[in-house]
C-alpha cells in the first residue's frame, strides 16, 4: 500500500531539510522520529491503518480517465480521484498515520495548522473518529474564505483558533502551531499538514501519502499496460506532489511536474511560486526554498487557493527540482479557474482551486507529448469548499 520510503533528514547532496529547531523541540523530534521508526517494524499499527484507510477513508480511490477532457486535448487524462477520500482531500492519508502514531505515543491532545481547511478537517474528523481532542489555528484571511471548513472542523468537535498575525494565512497558523507545540510539548502531537518542516517531518509525511503513488502505478498498469508519460500535482507545500511522485520517481520515463501558484497574470500582486521564484533560506524549521527579501525575511504571498499560500516549500521537492527530476511551473489564477470550470462542464467534476492549477498545467503541457499519451492528475481536493470563493471573484469581474 506504501512505498519504501526512506527517513531522509537531509535531501540534495544535504542541502535542504534537517532540522532547525528551539533546543525545547529537540528531544520531542527525536521521539516522533523513534515512534515512527518502531511503528515501521509493528504489524499491528500496518494493520490498524490499512483498515481505517479502507473502512473509515474510502481507499482505494479510483483512477478516473477524463473522455471529454482529452478528446479535446488528443492525450489521455487520469484523474487520481484523491478529492473522493472521506473529508473531500489527500490529507486524511496522512492525519490517520499520524494520529495512530499519536496514540502509540500516549499523547492526549493534537494541535494542527490549515490554510484552505482541508487539513484542518481532515485532522478534526480523525480526531473525532479516534477520541483525541483536536485545536486548529487558522489564519484569519482563510477562515473568511473557507467558512464551510471551519463549520465541517467545530462540527467534528474541534477548536479553532484565528490566527491575525503577519499575513493572517497559512504562514502565521504554523507559526502558531510551533509556538503552542513548545509550550505544551509532553501532551501535545503536532500533526504537521504537509511534507515540509523539521526532520522527520518531510519523510514521514511522504510516507503516508505514498499512497497515492502506489496506487496510481497499479491502476495505470492494469488499465493500459505501460507507466504513464507524466503525472501532475499542484504545489503548497508538498504533499500531494511528494506522494503522487513516489510512485514514479525511479522510473526515468515518466516526467514529473508540479504547479506552483503564480497570483494574477500581470504579475501585479504577491504570489507563492517558491521554486520558480524562491531563494534558500531557513523558516519552519526547515532549510528549504522560500519567499524572501534580502534581509531573509519571509515575504507574506497569494494565491486564489487558500491551502497553496504559502511562502516555502518541502525539501524534497526543492531536490527534486535541483538534479533536473522534475519540473515546476508556475499557473496564474486565471488558467487555474479556467481548468476549475473546464473540468466541471466537460467531466461534471468541481475540483478544488488548489488541485485546479494541476489541471491548467496539464492542460497547458499536453501538448508537448505525443498524441494518445497517458497523463496523470492528481486531484488533491474536491471543490465544494471553493464554490462561495469562485462565485464572488465571478461576481467581481461581472
Amino acid at each position: 500500500m506504501f512505498a519504501n520510503v526512506e527517513l531522509v533528514r537531509r535531501f540534495g547532496a544535504g542541502r535542504f531539510g534537517g532540522s532547525y529547531v528551539s533546543e525545547s523541540l529537540v528531544s520531542v523530534l527525536a521521539e516522533v522520529h523513534e515512534a515512527f521508526e518502531s511503528a515501521l517494524q509493528d504489524k499491528n499499527f500496518h494493520h490498524s491503518l490499512a483498515v481505517l484507510l479502507r473502512d473509515f477513508g474510502g481507499r482505494q480511490t479510483p483512477l478516473f480517465h477524463a473522455k471529454r477532457l482529452s478528446r479535446q486535448l488528443g492525450r489521455n487524462i487520469y484523474l487520481k480521484r484523491e478529492d473522493l477520500l472521506h473529508g473531500g482531500a489527500h490529507k486524511t492519508n496522512s492525519t490517520l498515520g499520524q494520529l495512530l502514531l499519536a496514540q502509540r505515543m500516549g499523547k492526549t491532545r493534537i494541535i494542527a495548522e490549515t490554510g484552505a481547511g482541508q487539513h484542518g478537517v481532515a485532522t478534526a474528523m480523525t480526531g473525532a473518529a479516534l477520541g483525541l481532542p483536536v485545536e486548529v489555528y487558522m489564519g484569519a484571511v482563510d477562515i473568511e474564505r473557507q467558512r464551510q471548513n471551519v463549520r465541517r472542523m467545530e462540527l467534528f468537535g474541534a477548536t479553532v483558533h484565528a490566527v491575525d498575525s503577519g499575513g493572517a494565512t497559512l504562514k502565521d497558523a504554523i507559526n502558531e502551531a510551533m509556538r503552542d507545540w513548545i509550550t505544551n510539548v509532553g501532551s501535545t502531537y503536532h500533526c504537521f499538514g504537509t511534507a515540509a518542516g523539521p526532520f522527520p517531518y518531510p519523510s514521514m509525511i511522504k510516507y503516508f501519502q505514498s499512497v497515492i503513488g502506489t496506487e496510481s502505478r497499479q491502476q495505470i498498469l492494469e488499465r493500459t499496460g505501460r507507466l504513464p508519460d507524466a503525472v501532475f500535482a499542484c504545489i503548497g507545500g508538498g504533499s500531494n506532489a511528494v506522494g503522487l511522485f513516489s510512485g514514479f520517481e525511479n522510473d526515468a520515463c515518466v516526467s514529473l511536474h508540479g504547479a506552483e501558484p503564480a497570483g494574477k497574470a500581470d504579475g501585479s500582486n504577491l504570489h507563492a511560486a517558491v521554486l520558480t521564484k524562491g531563494s534558500i533560506g531557513v523558516f519552519h524549521g526547515m532549510r528549504s526554498l522560500f519567499l524572501q527579501n534580502q534581509e531573509g525575511q519571509i515575504a507574506n504571498t497569494h494565491s486564489i487557493a487558500a491551502g497553496l499560500d504559502y511562502p516555502g516549500v518541502g525539501p524534497e521537492l526543492v531536490a527534486l527540482q535541483d538534479s533536473g527530476r522534475a519540473s515546476f511551473s508556475a499557473i496564474s489564477d486565471d488558467e487555474a479557474l479556467n481548468a476549475f470550470e473546464q473540468l466541471s462542464l466537460l467531466e461534471g467534476i468541481i475540483p478544488a482551486l488548489e488541485s485546479a492549477h494541476a489541471v491548467a498545467l496539464a492542460i497547458k503541457k499536453s501538448q508537448e507529448f505525443a498524441p494518445e499519451s497517458n497523463l496523470i492528475v492528481c486531484l488533491s481536493g474536491r471543490g465544494d469548499k471553493d464554490l462561495d470563493e469562485y462565485w464572488r471573484i465571478k461576481e467581481l469581474v461581472q
